[in-house]
């Protein structure tokens, strides 16, 4: 077999047009000038131009720009990270001023090397936000920070808008495809999250392409549902090198809009499904679609009672 027929050739819906305008320069200028980073550029993020240049939206990566786990689907670079920057929460705080932000995502590389998988950052990042821009909505998107119920609480008791926690892939393919991670405890991430403020919608994200089954994708929805989540994101895995795991198959747009409704039918308030969509892609009409969603279904019960 020859090095090209190793590797499937990508489809024409995953091909992505370039729109590098002013808000994507000064966006890009401004998270330099502000010693940031975004996941956009450290994940290789394929939406980044549309985010950048037509949304004006962007997912700071807190914690550093180096992880301590080595997914082997993830572009972010991973090694010992450096020390904590406690003056981090009050610069994203002023980036999302600063862009009149509606909504914002706050992301971060995992932190195993500290005793509160960052938490605490992450907290006070929230509430810088809130001080500065108390009409923005803010979801988290954190790793499972050790499964420790105690960093957990300290991060919801922040009250972000949205807890994110990505399952990532099937249970079958967690061991390959996630470092230290497991598929029970992001589960268990996510349902500790719900119990501790019942309110706050929660939030999950799956990759499809490494070798999952049909049935497997749906076991996943189950499971999360089982576990209380409300939002579901379903995309396209690409790889972002050649030491990362290969594409076992490109889904068909036709096939994510299955998978949107059959998510749907099982009951999360939104699911957003497609080739390119990453776990922050219209993340600000997730939050608008998911409380709207809530509300008909609060009104709803409200008549039958």
């Amino acid at each position: 077999m020859s090095k090209q027929e190793e590797y499937l050739r990508k489809p024409e819906w995953l091909k992505i047009k370039l729109n590098t305008n002013e808000n994507y320069t000064g966006l890009k200028k401004m998270m330099r000038e502000k010693g940031l980073h975004t996941v956009c550029e450290e994940a290789k993020c394929p939406n980044i131009h549309e985010c950048w240049a037509v949304r004006r939206t962007a997912t700071f990566m807190i914690l550093g720009d180096t992880c301590t786990r080595a997914c082997r689907f993830c572009a972010v670079k991973t090694g010992l990270p450096t020390e904590l920057d406690l003056q981090e929460p009050e610069r994203v705080a002023d980036s999302v001023a600063l862009m009149n932000l509606k909504h914002a995502v706050v992301t971060a590389v995992a932190r195993d090397d500290l005793k509160d998988g960052g938490a605490a950052v992450f907290a006070e990042t929230v509430r810088a936000i809130r001080r500065k821009s108390p009409f923005t909505t803010i979801e988290v998107l954190p790793s499972d920070m050790g499964g420790v119920l105690e960093n957990l609480k300290t991060l919801m008791d922040a009250r972000p808008d949205i807890l994110n926690h990505n399952i990532e892939t099937v249970e079958r393919l967690t061991p390959r495809v996630r470092a230290r991670a497991k598929y029970d405890r992001s589960l268990e991430f996510l349902r500790r999250a719900k119990e501790l403020q019942p309110d706050i919608p929660t939030k999950s994200s799956l990759m499809i392409g490494l070798g999952e089954t049909r049935e497997e994708i749906i076991e996943t929805m189950d499971a999360l549902r089982a576990n209380h989540v409300d939002i579901m994101t379903i995309g396209q895995y690409l790889q972002p090198s050649k030491k990362h795991l290969k594409v076992q198959k490109y889904y068909h747009p036709d096939e994510f809009n299955e998978f949107k409704e059959i998510a749907l039918s099982k009951g999360f308030s939104h699911c957003e499904a497609g080739p390119l969509v990453r776990s922050s892609y219209h993340a600000d009409e997730q939050v608008n679609a998911a409380a709207q969603r809530r509300q008909e279904l609060g009104e709803k019960e409200a008549k039958e009672a």
